[in-house]
């Protein structure tokens, strides 16, 4: 109830009496005036103190949600929720410590639609002291109660493959040693699994539908599978023109080609051959035995290796002189094989394995090596794989290695 207006009157007429006694003694003055305001300044002080420190949490809390977050999101995998309360509790917010309880979802709804994002949700209880001289009773048990959330999801990261592994079972790309190596600016991809020791070949990343180990300077293990991007160019081999009969021949010097020459059977060189530009070289049913010889299509030439599946070899190779020929090959940069310096026809199921440096031919190719169905060797003794801004090194293969042991090696 409100005071009544008699009581008014009296106070004013008291303090009227006292205000000239005031104004004569300012001393006394400021001193009631402070111990009157003195208590309200401390308290307001206070309360902006414990504000700030709330603020000072919450912006420590959302830090330490959002890279929780990510990493949930970058795992991606059955231990998602394990990395993401590990890297909150890097960030000082233990589950279960201090008041502290962080939560993580992969069943989060994306901003974007949908509900497949990863969340992780932060919830600490500070204590009051002096929030609650003004009335705030807070809105947790025993304090205020502060919440960090954030939402992630897995982004599309592109990157080249230097090196894609088709095989689906067991190892699918090894690399034992290879210190020259260096797929710099593209990545390794494997269908099955990957694992390169001592040298991580130079590459970005190293990524494996099954586990993927030491390859790349990044690696991620259970990605979904890449199919083989050329397969379809089997459209476009050009038609057999044999007529059943594959009886092989002998090449050498510098050929005077159409642009699409069709070779039927194993073709020995004996010599060295140079073959001109935009020449897409088919050979039916059989290999290409260099024979200690260069076969030179470095001018822009595809090589095709395709014929009848399960009855002949469909490989290059130097069967007479182990470590003497050289195959070197350069991509077209237009038309149907552009891009595409070695093919082997996917439809083909044996005799398709290949190995080079060392005992076997020396490679110096650029562009696309798509051997799909085929174990491909390098060997040590230097042997190296190499990508750079310019020529890249696309090689498709069903397994590829590089094995440590160089006692098959030829000076």
């Amino acid at each position: 109830m409100p005071p009544h207006p008699k009581n008014w009157v009296i106070s004013l007429v008291l303090f009227s009496k006292w205000l000239p006694a005031l104004a004569r003694r300012g001393r006394g003055n400021i001193a009631i005036v402070t111990a009157f305001i003195l208590p309200m300044l401390v308290g307001a002080f206070g309360l902006g103190v414990e504000i700030g420190f709330w603020y000072w949490q919450q912006r420590g809390m959302q830090n330490a949600a959002d890279a929780a977050a990510l990493a949930a999101a970058t795992n991606g995998t059955a231990t998602y929720a394990g990395e993401a309360l590990a890297v909150a509790a890097r960030y000082g917010f233990s589950n279960g410590a201090n008041n502290v309880t962080v939560a993580a979802s992969n069943a989060a709804v994306c901003p974007s639609g949908g509900s497949n994002c990863y969340s992780v949700t932060i919830t600490s209880t500070v204590p009051q002291v002096f929030s609650q001289l003004v009335g705030y009773a807070g809105n947790g048990q025993g304090g205020v109660s502060l919440t960090a959330t954030a939402v992630a999801t897995q982004g599309t990261v592109q990157t080249p493959f230097c090196l894609l592994g088709t095989g689906t079972s067991g190892q699918d790309v090894t690399c034992n040693g290879c210190p020259k190596s260096n797929l710099s600016g593209c990545s390794i991809m494997s269908d099955a699994n990957l694992t390169c020791n001592g040298h991580d070949m130079g590459a970005s990343f190293g990524l494996a539908v099954g586990t993927a180990a030491g390859c790349g300077a990044a690696q991620k293990s259970n990605v979904p599978p890449v199919s083989d991007p050329y397969a379809g160019l089997a459209g476009s081999i050009p038609a057999n023109i044999c007529g059943g009969a594959y009886p092989g021949g002998n090449l050498n010097g510098a050929s005077v080609w159409p642009a699409t020459k069709v070779l039927c059977g194993n073709q020995t060189l004996t010599g060295d051959v140079v073959v001109p530009k935009g020449t897409v070289v088919v050979i039916e049913n059989g290999y290409l035995d260099l024979n200690g010889h260069t076969f030179d299509a470095s001018a822009g030439a595809t090589v095709i290796l395709t014929g009848t599946a399960g009855a002949y070899d469909h490989f290059v190779t130097d069967l007479s002189h182990p470590g003497k020929g050289t195959i070197n090959i350069t991509a077209p940069t237009s038309g149907t094989w552009s891009g595409i310096a070695l093919y082997q026809d996917p439809a083909l199921t044996s005799g398709l394995d290949m190995s080079f440096s060392g005992n076997m031919p020396t490679f110096n190719i650029f562009g696309v090596v798509d051997v799909s169905k085929a174990d491909l060797t390098v060997r040590a003794c230097g042997s190296s794989v190499t990508a750079t801004t310019t020529h890249v090194l696309d090689a498709v293969v069903y397994q590829f290695s590089i094995p440590l042991s160089a006692t098959a090696c030829h000076p």
